[in-house]
């Protein structure tokens, strides 16, 4: 297949273009500027110039492929506290690719995160495939593009825990959660630490997308989760132990103060299970899990 991917330079992508081009397909990658297409060249894809505002761009390039793996989305507006643009923005991209796909039976793959069924109500048990939201910040794309199995499209949606981890994560929560340790001088926690995040391995998560663009069936939600649920006060523990400082409870008012724009995020409740992607799709994780790759050290260097 010719698949498009949008997000292509970034850290998933430089797992899922070489996972979809060892497979066989060939790969055009969505590139902003000039470095993001020299590194979307180098995984062996094709580039295709343009943002996530350049719907056009993004319009004609899905008619020409065979299907769609879209990655991107806009952090430096979620980073600043303006989800509704970002999400909003991710919502435009998604129509613009969808359009030339309907009635078609080709593939569209959109991405969305499991932290979401925390803020849906799931609560005392593992978030799964089958838990839906009615709307709500990035559901509402999750919702348009499950929608789009009725439309003639076979669509899915990989639903990413908050900690996608490896040595190619340079930007995620991961990294984010080291430098605010860094600037602390101590890994920090808030209550009691026992809030579960989930996880997956970088490469893990990259074969589940080529698994979905290869076979998922239309209006499939998909979970890419190594570990169903690893407490946060262990994450902030292999933190501390990477940079030899202090593991320390922080107090809920000082939260901003300490975790900046990951405050919200850090004392999510978020257990989440993947049993029916696995048996769907024959999908299991293989890389080490988070603390492991923590404790490796590449974080780190």
């Amino acid at each position: 297949m010719k698949v498009f991917v949008t997000g292509a330079s970034g850290h998933l992508g430089s797992a899922v273009v070489p996972e979809l081009v060892a497979a066989g397909h060939s790969v055009v990658g969505l590139a902003r500027s000039g470095k993001a297409a020299e590194s979307v060249q180098a995984l062996g894809a094709a580039v295709r110039r343009g943002g996530l505002d350049d719907l056009d761009v993004l319009s004609a390039t899905a008619a020409e492929a065979d299907a769609v793996i879209h990655l991107a989305f806009r952090h430096d507006l979620m980073q600043v506290g303006d989800l509704a643009a970002a999400a909003e923005a991710d919502l435009s991209a998604v129509r613009a690719m969808a359009e030339p796909l309907v009635g078609t039976g080709k593939s569209l793959v959109g991405t969305s995160g499991t932290a979401m069924l925390a803020h849906m109500g799931v609560r005392g048990r593992a978030g799964t495939e089958g838990d839906v939201g009615d709307g709500g910040y990035r559901i509402d794309t999750e919702n348009e593009i499950i929608a789009l199995g009725e439309q003639g499209v076979r669509s899915s949606v990989v639903r990413l825990p908050p900690s996608v981890h490896s040595d190619l994560d340079r930007h995620g929560f991961v990294p984010a959660l080291i430098g605010f340790a860094r600037d602390n001088g101590f890994a920090g926690y808030l209550a009691d630490g026992t809030n579960r995040w989930p996880a997956v391995h970088t490469r893990d998560a990259a074969r589940l997308y080529r698994l979905a663009v290869e076979s998922a069936p239309a209006g499939t939600r998909l979970h890419a989760v190594g570990d169903e649920g690893v407490e946060f006060r262990d994450i902030a523990a292999a933190i501390g132990r990477g940079l030899d400082i202090p593991t320390r409870r922080v107090a809920p008012d000082d939260a901003s103060a300490r975790f900046g724009f990951l405050a919200a995020f850090v004392p999510v409740d978020n257990p989440t299970s993947a049993a029916r992607t696995e048996q769907l799709l024959q999908w299991q994780p293989e890389h080490p899990g988070l603390i492991a790759d923590i404790d490796a050290g590449h974080y780190f260097r």
